[in-house]
């Protein structure tokens, strides 16, 4: 029997680098853009990223408000942004649709449709 390789043990806690980085992406912004929207350095952000920075409170608040998020979003635990993950997921009448028939197939079958899926995304066409 094969034993699925471990995840990565997540530090328990508030990880507020790993929420900057997280929130930033999903909303599709560089580093430099959010530092722009804070008027601090990119670097900055950097830093805060990498855990080499611990922002203050005013740096929090100017992070959320850059961000277009609660402040609470940057200090919640890893554990409640994979169950607010998981909770909007599931809130999303197509994906509860499609998880049933996507798990009964095969890993090729289910390679196939997330190729299927990310040319879609993409905006790429297919010729016929």
């Amino acid at each position: 029997m094969v034993t699925p390789p471990a995840a990565p043990e997540e530090k328990p806690g508030i990880d507020v680098a790993r929420a900057v980085r997280d929130i930033r992406l999903g909303r599709k912004l560089s580093q430099r853009q959010l530092a722009t929207r804070m008027q601090v350095p990119r670097t900055y952000i950097s830093k805060i990223e990498n855990g080499k920075a611990v922002p203050t409170l005013s740096s929090l608040e100017r992070l959320a408000e850059a961000l277009e998020v609660n402040i609470c979003a940057l200090l919640q635990d890893a554990r409640s942004r994979r169950e607010q993950d998981a909770l909007a997921i599931w809130a999303d009448p197509f994906l509860t649709e499609m998880a049933p028939l996507v798990s009964g197939l095969d890993a090729l079958q289910r390679s196939m449709v997330m190729n299927q899926i990310r040319e879609m995304a993409s905006g790429r066409r297919r010729l016929a």
